[in-house]
């Protein structure tokens, strides 16, 4: 059984770290200029603009964490010792439940997250040439596909 928890301030500094150990191990087109400028914007800026949620290990260590804000998931990442337990799918499903998620942008080129997020049932309905920040990483718009039917289904 995997529990979720809370997260508070105090927290961050191992969330930066599952954070920059995860993107290492799945981020594999981002620079280490990329990663140097997102650190600190997502330490000071956005783990404040999120609902926070995290899973740990028996011994109290952070093994994931999501974060989400207006129906969407902001952030997803895990630990990479802890990849392939389930404990994405677990936050997730809780995020559907407890937040109301309908939608997720993914990097087009983690191709691990877009399988990932595709088999969780979200469906790719655009595509954008540059991240939020303007970066040249293209982004791809996902929606819960049990959101597109009930949208399609509206008179």
């Amino acid at each position: 059984m995997i529990e979720i928890f809370k997260v508070s301030k105090c927290d961050y500094p191992e969330l930066i770290k599952v954070w920059e150990d995860s993107v290492r191990a799945t981020h594999h087109f981002l620079k280490e200029d990329d990663i140097a400028y997102f650190k600190p914007l997502i330490l000071n800026t956005y783990f404040d603009a999120v609902h926070l949620r995290c899973t740990k290990a028996e011994n109290g260590k952070i093994t994931g964490f999501i974060g989400c804000a207006d129906k969407g998931i902001e952030m997803l990442f895990l630990a990479p010792e802890y990849r392939g337990q389930g404990i994405g799918k677990v936050l997730v499903e809780f995020a559907i439940a407890e937040f109301d998620i309908e939608k997720v942008d993914v990097n087009e080129d983690n191709e691990q997250a877009l399988g990932f997020y595709t088999k969780m049932g979200f469906k790719v309905v655009e595509r954008s040439e540059k991240d939020g920040l303007g970066k040249p990483y293209p982004i791809l718009h996902m929606k819960l596909k049990n959101k597109i039917d009930h949208e399609i289904s509206q008179p």
